[in-house]
């Protein structure tokens, strides 16, 4: 089943700042949200107001809250920016800048992956990389992959293996696109070292654009306030064609 998604009904599947947004629309920024976050929106914040105002769509897709970007949220993800190209006539290349924290970075880099209108760029925040491995780093986790990937066909570890950014990267299958990790330095629960640290390396080895930022003495996606600026102003700085690698 396809195509439900309306844009008289698109706020039923994603928060937007459509019916703010100046036109002609520049860019989308996709927010990716992390493990467990069913909220839906009924205002817009400040940062959708800011980005409304320079014509870039802002979308928060209502998907399932243990996804891990499987097959069927990719779709879901399309669907939802095909609307809403529809209702704008956005041209295919107009960029999407692709991002999220925690699960929502992993879902910000494996959609880059798999998205039918490929991302002009990534920005994530402290995101799981090494799914396989991330299966076994914490309790809560087993039940929510078995939940996203456990109707996939072969082995569960295959399964994780094509969501996850890292082994992705290892098989050149990330595409061309400049790359923007942030991973604050004592994440407890998505360990900089076992993540972000080898996806980084190992898109440097396949040659792609990666910027890395360590963000010292804070926690799980806990980035200090310069640094939520500068996360926050590079989607704006990659759509307007300005940003600084």
């Amino acid at each position: 089943m396809k195509n439900q998604i309306t844009f008289d009904t698109l706020s039923y599947y994603a928060a937007t700042n459509a019916d703010i947004v100046q036109t002609p629309v520049r860019g989308i920024v996709l927010t990716f949200h992390g493990l467990g976050f069913s909220q839906m929106f009924s205002e817009h914040d400040d940062y959708a107001v800011t980005l409304a105002a320079r014509g870039i769509l802002r979308v928060i897709p209502y998907y399932n809250p243990w996804c891990w970007m499987n097959r069927q949220t990719v779709d879901y993800v399309d669907e939802i920016v095909d609307v809403l190209a529809a209702h704008f006539g956005l041209p295919d290349d107009l960029p999407i800048i692709s991002t999220g924290g925690s699960m929502g970075g992993l879902c910000s880099l494996t959609y880059a992956a798999y998205a039918r209108r490929t991302p002009a760029a990534v920005v994530s925040n402290c995101p799981v990389c090494d799914l396989p491995f991330h299966f076994t780093e914490r309790p809560d986790l087993p039940r929510t992959l078995y939940s996203a990937f456990g109707w996939y066909d072969g082995t569960m570890d295959e399964a994780l293996r094509s969501a996850s950014p890292l082994h992705l990267a290892q098989d050149g299958k990330m595409p061309d696109i400049p790359y923007y990790i942030f991973h604050c330095t004592e994440d407890n629960a998505v360990n900089m070292e076992k993540h972000s640290d080898r996806f980084v390396a190992a898109m440097h080895s396949c040659g792609r654009n990666v910027t890395y930022t360590a963000v010292p003495d804070r926690g799980h996606c806990d980035l200090s306030p310069e640094v939520w600026v500068r996360y926050n102003a590079l989607p704006i700085a990659v759509i307007y064609d300005e940003w600084d690698d």
